[in-house]
């Protein structure tokens, strides 16, 4: 007879992508493909975490839930989307994977994929229904990620999908504001050039004109009187 396989150790073999021994559990003990480990994740976390396309495609075949959040309330949609797993990430598109579910910190996977510079998998998100304009916990958008981090086709990507470019944070900051705090000119640029204001003072009473250090706000301020 075949001895027990505990969950941690079922879900270290999709974590190391041990394709055909996991198999074999599973088959032998079709209640492994849905087991969790200390932190709630199964084993489609992990193989979606590691980036092992045979083993998610089999767990998918196998019926497993596609949308069981760890315990922050990751799926294995955000895993994929953060991890910069395109194809994993069509995969769980395909099989119906619930797009626009936050995690504990109101995160969704496009702001994942906003602020780690995943291009075509927010390109996927956004075609299939991803919110633009979702916010999280801090009331950043997608927008906002991109920004921060000058991410230029992606911040053309999500304004080609109608995000917004003045919706304000926690604390009060646009998208700009952040753009001209990391003195990221090109974004800063993008963004004025798609009606971000100048003008909207955050919570400490300051403009992105005034963030924006060197010949930036002269820059902004041009662009906007033309």
């Amino acid at each position: 007879m075949e001895e027990s396989v505990s969950n941690v150790e079922v879900c270290n073999l999709a974590y190391t992508g041990q394709f055909e021994e996991l198999k074999n559990k599973i088959l032998s003990d079709k209640l492994l493909a849905c087991k969790t480990d200390q932190d709630h994740r199964t084993v489609l976390h992990w193989a979606c975490s590691a980036g092992h396309t045979d083993i998610v495609a089999f767990l998918l075949a196998f019926g497993v839930d596609v949308d069981l959040s760890d315990d922050a309330g990751w799926t294995p949609l955000h895993i994929a989307a953060s991890a910069g797993r395109e194809e994993i990430v069509k995969a769980l598109i395909t099989r119906g994977a619930q797009l626009n579910v936050a995690n504990e910190n109101g995160c969704r996977p496009l702001h994942y994929a906003a602020s780690k510079d995943r291009y075509e998998i927010a390109q996927m998100l956004l075609e299939k229904g991803a919110d633009p304009n979702a916010t999280n916990k801090l009331q950043c958008t997608p927008l906002h990620r991109a920004s921060a981090k000058g991410n230029r086709r992606l911040i053309q990507l999500l304004l080609k999908h109608s995000a917004s470019t003045n919706i304000q944070d926690s604390e009060g900051n646009t998208a700009l504001h952040l753009a001209c705090d990391e003195e990221r000119t090109e974004a800063a640029k993008l963004l004025v050039e798609h009606g971000a204001s100048i003008y909207i003072e955050n919570k400490e009473e300051k403009t992105p004109l005034q963030i924006a250090k060197g010949g930036l706000g002269a820059l902004l301020r041009r662009i906007v009187e033309g």
